[in-house]
C-alpha cells in the first residue's frame, strides 16, 4: 500500500504559511485540537510546527509571551523541515517517522505539500495490516530458512481452506530461524490444520483465539 492511498488530502487538514506569526499557529492548533501543523511557503513543505517545538521556542527565547507570539514567524520555529515523505512511497516507511512527530507531511518531488499522514492513521493501518479489527486465531510458529517455506505453508493452508487474515514473517537471520505470526478464521479443520503444519517442520510457539 502506498501513501497517497491514506494521506489525508492538504485540502481536508491545516497548513500555515511560513510568514504568519506562531500566534496564528497556535490559535490553529487550539481551535481545531492539532498536535502539529505544516508549514509551506509557495505551496512547499518547509517544516512542522508541533505543541513542543513552539513552546521550546518560546521558553528559549527572551520575549514575554504575547511580544514572542506576534513577531516570530512560523519558518522560525518550524522542526522536521527534512522529515517529509513522498506520496508514492509505501505506506510501511510512516512507522519510523511517527516515532518522532504526531504528523508526518506527504509532498511530491517539488516537495508541494500535498496532505499528511497522522499517528492515528499509521496505527490504524497497521491494526488492519496484522488483523487486528477481525475475530480469529493468532498463531505463532518457527521454521527452519530455507527456500520454499512460505509456499509449502501457502499448499497447507490452501489444503484445508483456511482464509488467512493477516501473516506477518520475522528473519532470525543470525539463527536461520523465520519466526511467522498468521491470524486465520476458526474453522472446524483448525486442529487438523495445526496438526499438518506440525508435521511439515513449522514449530508451534503459541495459539490464541482474538
Amino acid at each position: 500500500m502506498f501513501v497517497k492511498s491514506h494521506m489525508i488530502p492538504l485540502r481536508k487538514t491545516h497548513a500555515i504559511s511560513a510568514h504568519e506569526k506562531a500566534a496564528v499557529a497556535l490559535q490553529l492548533m487550539e481551535r481545531y485540537d492539532l498536535d502539529a501543523i505544516p508549514v509551506i511557503q509557495d505551496e512547499c513543505f518547509k517544516g512542522m510546527i508541533t505543541r513542543h517545538s513552539l513552546y521550546e521556542a518560546y521558553y528559549k527565547s527572551d520575549l514575554t509571551r504575547a511580544i514572542f507570539l506576534e513577531k516570530t514567524k512560523a519558518l522560525e520555529i518550524a522542526a522536521f523541515k527534512n522529515q517529509w515523505i513522498h506520496e508514492d512511497e509505501v505506506f510501511e516507511r510512516t512507522l519510523l517517522m511517527v516515532k518522532d512527530t504526531p504528523i508526518v507531511a506527504v509532498a511530491d518531488k517539488h516537495q508541494k505539500l500535498l496532505g499528511i499522514v497522522t499517528r492515528y492513521d499509521v496505527l490504524e493501518q497497521f491494526q488492519s495490516a496484522f488483523g487486528m479489527k477481525k475475530r480469529g486465531v493468532r498463531i505463532s510458529f518457527a521454521s527452519q530458512e530455507s527456500e520454499g517455506r512460505i509456499a509449502r505453508l501457502s499448499e497447507i493452508t490452501k489444503q484445508f481452506h483456511e482464509n488467512i487474515i493477516s501473516l506477518t514473517t520475522f528473519d532470525e537471520s543470525d539463527q536461520l530461524v523465520r519466526r511467522m505470526v498468521m491470524k486465520v478464521e476458526k474453522t472446524p479443520r483448525f486442529d487438523r490444520f495445526i496438526e499438518k503444519l506440525k508435521q511439515s517442520g513449522f514449530r508451534i510457539i503459541s495459539i490464541h483465539e482474538e
